[in-house]
């Protein structure tokens, strides 16, 4: 692929989650190199472009995982014929079995290599794998920290078991694939929908009240939706309790309104 005259500096790196650390990279930059895997993703895919205004190109890491650092730098000369600057990361590894560092690739590359040191929050170096790790212990408030911003899924609107409506709060049931979930549990949120980002109650985790199946639900506060189709964002903003059997659907009911109420604190 070729890349236009336009772009003299690229950062490379994973981007997944564009956080705070990232950010950077990227202004240093006019481009980015996006290498992509598969799932699992703070930020999936072609996401990544709704939180920077630059250009994302993408390679797939099965594409470039067998290039000697050499082959690599040669691959970026050609796709970028006007290339002068290459930012990454002080831990940026590169080419087969990650043989490249940042000290190679200035001894390869015959233009600028600038070199981001680490980015520390709270005494916390932040990496992507570091925020995954938060929110599979349910802690909301840290990622976000180290996000820098609310974290953020999108999901598909599917049919649910219908009993939300029936005998709870009806919720909008979502299919989220190919992001970092967060750990079982119940979650003050924000839901865009029709337009509008309105304060929400989210539940992530296998419902072991009713049928055991695995659920993605989001409940809107105080505001009566019609039938809602396509994809909903979800952001999480505090983690509320963590998933949990009850007798009766009654006493769901019960702790549910109390989410809501605990939800409505966090969200003022």
């Amino acid at each position: 692929m070729q890349f236009t005259n336009t772009i003299h500096s690229i950062a490379i790196g994973s981007f997944d989650g564009l956080h705070i650390a990232h950010q950077k990279l990227i202004e240093k930059a006019d481009a980015l190199v996006i290498i992509e895997r598969n799932g699992g993703y703070l930020t999936p895919g072609y996401k990544r472009a709704n939180f920077t205004s630059k250009v994302c190109c993408f390679y797939h890491f099965e594409k470039v995982k067998s290039l000697s650092p050499e082959q690599f730098v040669a691959k970026l000369k050609e796709d970028f014929p006007q290339l002068q600057t290459i930012v990454v990361g002080y831990d940026f590894a590169f080419g087969k079995a990650k043989a490249g560092c940042p000290k190679l690739l200035q001894t390869l590359f015959d233009g600028k290599v600038e070199v981001v040191q680490e980015v520390s929050i709270e005494g916390i170096s932040v990496h992507s794998r570091t925020i995954k790790a938060y929110l599979k212990e349910g802690n909301i408030a840290l990622a976000n920290t180290l996000l820098g911003r609310e974290y953020l899924l999108e999901g598909e609107v599917i049919k649910g078991q219908g009993l939300g409506k029936k005998a709870l709060f009806p919720t909008l049931n979502l299919r989220v694939e190919g992001y970092q979930l967060p750990l079982e549990g119940v979650y003050a949120s924000r839901t865009f929908v029709e337009g509008k980002w309105l304060p929400s109650v989210s539940f992530f985790g296998h419902r072991v009240t009713t049928d055991g199946s695995y659920a993605v639900e989001s409940y809107v506060l105080d505001a009566s939706l019609g039938r809602v189709e396509g994809s909903v964002l979800v952001a999480l903003v505090a983690f509320l309790r963590e998933n949990a059997k009850f007798e009766s659907l009654e006493a769901l009911k019960a702790q549910i309104t109390d989410d809501i109420q605990r939800a409505k604190e966090s969200l003022c």
